[in-house]
């Protein structure tokens, strides 16, 4: 496959990288089913994955990462750039030539004994204006077997490329795990990714926040269009009329449970549908039409597994149930999988994500109940397995954007729904956008955390340059996605939530539509435009008026104490921060008073 690739550029930057690193081998990946089933084999005879049960899960696979090495590491996380001006406050940032020479000390020599592998994919349909193509070069077998389940993976990539093609040079490697020598370093001024001393997926599948956010969004900017960590989703309505929204949510908000939601039973016998595009990642371009156009440049769902179940996402259970790898969960007795809130009881015993025997009830050294799953396991699955998957997965202009959605957890502040005014008042939202720290996160429980479109670990340059981006974008749109904040976790005072959340949230997204469409009108409030309550569906839904009214309070203390927190976030942006989003700060400051 090497001597008939055309892109000399390619071919040494594959070669150099070899050099560096010192693989025995140099195995390039064309994305045929017979090299994935060889690899396959080859990674079970190595004990890199377990082979699970063929008959209930068909396809499927298990891993589990080193003890050290379980989520994304953020602070070992880098922005890499001539200067530190460019990243801004919220990024960690490193000196260009520094970067490479602290993380060539680790690479070399880093493969020998091992195989390198080459992965030339595409995120995003191949050929399709959105879409981008990377090469990762990486010395696991498992990091392969992801690959090819969330990117497009095959001999045509390196047909697109031809012989001078731009891409996206990514280098991985496992090299000793050990956690003092873990790097995650981004180049976008070199269009590169370097990674090392990590297993987990979200540091070294390198097509999937790193070049999906962290690098596209520096590219996007340059280019002028957006890239985003948001679902998108299709809401087919009676007249089978179809209408597309992208969503940005925090960690622990509910993202993956919106983007696949199954229609309450009200709604389906109007015969209402929804069509999963994506549930993580969301390019956007404006097209000729003058409006905004959405991919979502993966093939699949790396999502998490604990709390999965047929209640909370009865879509993704039927999603994993084949040609899926499972990664730090339960291994059962029968080498099939479970995790805490899984459907069906709870096993007697199995392996534990550590690989030690458990069994309900354990209590560590602390007295603390011993869980079977990490907390952040996951489970990788083909897009195309999903029952709500859309049909215009692979439409090379995507999905029209009707709206835009900012979710967070808060408890008391923010209403069910709420309307910007306009644009700019939507991206002043945006970049205030918060949620309260839950038990799965790192902080104090209930901590407001600031977290701009969901994107505060993910952006790849200066949070204020991209607010004043997204400001610019919208100048350009000859017709604009309305912008709306959802808050499905709002309690009562004995700490209940009031909104049933899950399939119900689909009465929130049809008033949402409606507003798009002019179809309803709305009350104005500081904040922003709520629904008038009699044109929110709530039929059949045991909701009380008084818990409607406390579902759309909007306290003014309350926000003033929330300007208070935005006035000293934004303030970290110093001079560099739009003076659109002060102008914004300033008219919501004046309503409230």
């Amino acid at each position: 496959m090497f001597d008939t690739i055309k892109h000399k550029k390619l071919k040494k930057w594959v070669k150099d990288m070899a050099s560096l690193c010192q693989p025995d081998e140099i195995v390039w990946i064309d994305g045929s089913p017979e090299q994935k089933k060889k690899l396959e084999n080859e990674a079970c005879s190595k004990g890199e994955i377990i082979r699970l049960n063929k008959k209930k899960l068909p396809g499927c696979f298990y891993h589990r990462t080193a003890i050290n090495d379980v989520a994304r590491t953020e602070h070992l996380t880098f922005i890499c750039t001539k200067r530190k001006s460019e990243v801004g406050p919220t990024n960690n940032w490193m000196f260009t030539s520094t970067a490479y020479k602290r993380a060539k000390e680790i690479f070399k020599g880093c493969m020998q004994g091992r195989k390198m592998y080459v992965i030339p994919f595409s995120m995003g349909p191949l050929g399709s204006p959105f879409s981008k193509i990377g090469v990762e070069l990486s010395d696991s077998i498992y990091v392969v077997l992801n690959m090819l389940i969330m990117t497009h993976v095959s001999k045509k990539v390196l047909e697109v490329l031809a012989s001078d093609g731009e891409f996206t040079k990514c280098l991985h490697s496992k090299a000793d795990l050990d956690i003092t020598r873990r790097l995650i370093l981004h180049f976008p001024e070199h269009n590169t990714i370097w990674s090392v001393g990590s297993g987990y997926g979200g540091n070294v599948l390198l097509g999937k926040k790193c070049l999906s956010l962290r690098i596209a969004s520096y590219l996007a900017r340059k280019e002028g269009w957006l890239a985003e960590h948001m679902l998108i989703m299709g809401i087919e309505d009676a007249n089978g009329h179809v209408q597309y929204i992208t969503g940005a949510f925090p960690s622990a908000c509910g993202k993956t449970n919106l983007a696949m939601l199954v229609p309450p039973k009200s709604f389906m016998k109007k015969n209402y549908r929804i069509w999963t595009v994506g549930d993580d990642i969301s390019w956007m371009r404006i097209d000729s039409d003058g409006s905004l156009w959405a991919i979502n440049p993966e093939t699949g769902f790396f999502g998490v597994a604990p709390g999965t179940n047929s209640r909370s996402n009865p879509n993704a259970v039927e999603t994993i149930k084949k040609n899926t790898i499972f990664t730090n969960v339960l291994l059962k007795p029968d080498k099939t999988v479970w995790w805490e809130d899984a459907d069906g009881p709870v096993p007697k015993k199995g392996i534990d994500w550590m690989g030690r025997p458990w069994k309900p009830g354990m209590l560590d050294d602390k007295g603390k109940v011993v869980k079977g799953a990490h907390p952040n396991s996951r489970f990788t699955a083909p897009i195309s397995q999903c029952p709500s998957a859309s049909f215009r997965l692979e439409h090379h202009h995507g999905v029209p954007v009707s709206a835009i959605l900012l979710g967070g957890r808060r408890e008391h502040l923010a209403p069910l729904v709420y309307e910007s005014f306009n644009w700019q008042h939507g991206v002043y939202i945006s970049a205030t956008m918060a949620s309260e720290r839950t038990s799965a996160q790192f902080g104090k429980l209930g901590e407001v955390r600031f977290d701009p479109m969901a994107m505060l670990p993910f952006c790849g340059y200066n949070m204020a340059d991209y607010f004043r981006h997204w400001l610019k974008m919208g100048k350009r749109m000859v017709k604009q996605p309305r912008i709306f904040c959802v808050n499905w976790f709002r309690v009562d005072e004995n700490g209940k939530f009031l909104w049933p959340g899950f399939g119900e949230n689909l009465r929130v997204i049809e008033w949402i539509l409606k507003r798009c469409n002019n179809e309803v009108g709305a009350v104005k409030t500081p904040i922003g435009y709520i629904p008038k309550l009699e044109d929110l569906n709530t039929d059949s839904l045991d909701l009380s008026k008084d818990t409607l009214k406390k579902l759309f309070l909007i306290d003014k203390s309350e926000w003033r104490e929330e300007l208070e927190r935005q006035r000293i976030f934004l303030a970290t942006f110093k001079n560099s921060l739009p003076e659109e989003i002060w102008k914004e700060y300033r008219a919501l400051k004046k309503r409230l008073d």
